[in-house]
């Protein structure tokens, strides 16, 4: 140990580490070191060097494609330089107009819609922060008219939209009480087309209304706990593969509440970047030390892992009490998958605890249409806390956990949303089940092999009219970028006067020059409409 640490502490060894023939040697003399004396060098000075050394070699190391049974295919192409600098020219101009708009405003020219402070008082604290609703007044509200749209049918292959108009730059609006009709659906999380009010899982949901009503009016632990609801969780533990899974009303509280239950104060949650409102409320409510990592970048979620095990919590430098990895299947900005198979190694090899959210993917990827751990064909014993809603493939409502059954019993006494919350409805839960079933194959169908194929054929019609398109190959959720801020509000509209519908996203929902298209493929789209969609989309962002 002292001649290492005399060895360490030579600048000749920091000269002769750095060259390249060094590094393979270097690492596995560090490596069989570790094996023998571990608790000496790790936490000791000497070790702490040799352990970012150790940290500099790793990020030069590729992706573990070992690992993966097939090819990882992601696309995140940089936005063009020029497209960049006119993105940014764009949003100068309207920054510019909306000072003037609020200059207008200020001196009563332009009549002011948005809530202000009453003259009286002003030298309260204020209630309204101007500034911060700049975005909203001058430039949110110029493209209002592409959000909230109101549907009057079923969310499925095709919709109807309630007509709309605004007299005040999209301030209000008035229904003109006539109905778009047969607009094709690209926006819905409809991945299996379940959203529909005719077929098998509609007549069981019918069926159930009849048998136990529409509410429960209960919690679980009081009275609201129907044999539904264990028929529901017994199929979800067996169709993730798990030992007991237990169900939730609400996707999002899901996240949000159960994972305070879970870690707390001593312990650390390493979240991606990228990660769902509801995961990174629930990372704050637990009361948890939170740490971002860049997303889907083993790289920067290793040396997170090893500065926790190495330094410890702040100050004390004692041990975390928890390491909770926070995960996504598929990130439904980015179309884009988990690198799960390099998540879970890491996992074992520091002995953290994974939670995986798979509210997109779960239904939509895999073979057997069990999500991204089927996907990449692993044991799905190896994701501590398995989550998921049922509001996406399976057109209902509500969100899982599952996981071993110590975990479950131990959230059925902790959690919030078990405490507090009403139950399920039981036709959303008859919906679930019997969709759930038709997913498994019970009735013979092959939605998911609808489902790849679709993704498959739209993702390569928009790549070969030359647009740039995000996300991995196999995802049903394609971004098609727009970039500048005009192009947002004139996608939306353009593709509704086609009989359209479709998601336009900016920012503060992604960074401010990566404004997107967001289309959602889905398993009920026929090729024709598929086609239908694509063709007027070069034209238009022309």
């Amino acid at each position: 140990m002292l001649l290492w640490r005399q060895l360490l502490c030579c600048p000749a060894l920091n000269e002769w580490h750095r060259s390249s023939a060094s590094q393979s040697l270097f690492v596995h003399r560090y490596k069989r070191l570790s094996k023998y004396d571990i608790s000496q060098t790790v936490f000791s000075c000497c070790g702490r060097r040799l352990f970012a050394l150790g940290c500099e070699f790793n990020q030069n190391v590729t992706h573990n494609s070992n690992l993966y049974k097939k090819p990882f295919l992601e696309s995140f192409e940089e936005t063009p330089l020029l497209v960049a600098v006119l993105t940014y020219m764009g949003y100068g101009i309207l920054t510019i107009f909306g000072y003037l708009r609020d200059f207008l405003r200020h001196w009563n020219i332009e009549k002011c819609n948005v809530a202000r402070e009453r003259e009286e008082q002003r030298d309260f604290v204020p209630l309204y922060q101007d500034f911060e609703n700049f975005y909203t007044r001058n430039l949110y509200m110029r493209i209002r008219d592409n959000w909230n749209r109101p549907i009057c049918s079923v969310p499925g292959a095709k919709m109807d939209l309630v007509e709309r108009v605004s007299h005040d730059y999209n301030w209000t609006f008035e229904h003109t009480g006539k109905v778009v009709k047969n607009v094709i659906n690209m926006g819905s999380y409809n991945y299996l087309g379940f959203a529909e009010n005719t077929g098998a899982c509609a007549d069981a949901a019918i069926e159930s209304t009849q048998k136990y009503g529409v509410g429960v009016g209960s919690t679980r632990c009081e009275i609201g706990n129907l044999d539904i609801h264990v028929e529901l969780e017994s199929l979800v533990a067996r169709f993730l593969g798990v030992e007991s899974s237990m169900a939730f009303g609400m996707g999002f509280a899901t996240n949000s509440m159960n994972i305070p239950a879970l870690t707390g104060k001593g312990c650390l949650i390493l979240s991606d970047e990228l990660n769902h409102a509801s995961l990174v409320l629930g990372a704050r409510l637990s009361g948890s030390t939170i740490r971002v990592f860049k997303h889907n970048n083993m790289q920067s979620l290793e040396k997170l892992l090893r500065d926790a095990i190495v330094h410890g919590q702040p100050r004390t430098h004692r041990p975390w009490k928890k390491i909770l990895i926070v995960v996504e299947g598929i990130y439904s900005m980015e179309g884009s998958l988990v690198r799960l198979p390099e998540v879970i190694a890491l996992k074992k090899r520091y002995k953290a605890y994974l939670y995986l959210d798979e509210a997109h993917s779960i239904g939509a990827m895999g073979p057997n249409g069990k999500g991204v751990v089927d996907y990449f064909g692993l044991d799905p014993k190896d994701v501590d806390i398995m989550m998921g809603t049922f509001t996406k493939s399976f057109g209902a409502a509500g969100g899982y956990i599952g996981g071993k059954k110590e975990l479950i019993d131990y959230l059925r006494r902790h959690s919030h949303s078990a405490l507090y919350a009403t139950s399920i409805s039981p036709p959303v839960a008859q919906q679930i089940i019997t969709s759930m079933k038709i997913i498994m194959g019970e009735d013979g169908t092959t939605l998911g092999i609808q489902l790849s194929e679709n993704t498959t054929y739209f993702r390569r019609k928009l790549r070969d009219m030359g647009f740039i398109i995000y996300g991995n190959d196999d995802s049903p959720v394609v971004p098609m970028m727009l970039y500048m801020p005009a192009k947002i509000g004139a996608f939306g509209r353009e593709m509704l006067k086609r009989n359209i519908g479709t998601v336009v996203v900016g920012f503060p929902a992604t960074p401010i020059i990566e404004s997107r298209a967001r289309f959602c493929i889905s398993a009920a789209h026929t090729r024709e409409m598929l086609h239908t969609v694509s063709h007027p989309i070069s034209p238009i962002t022309d």
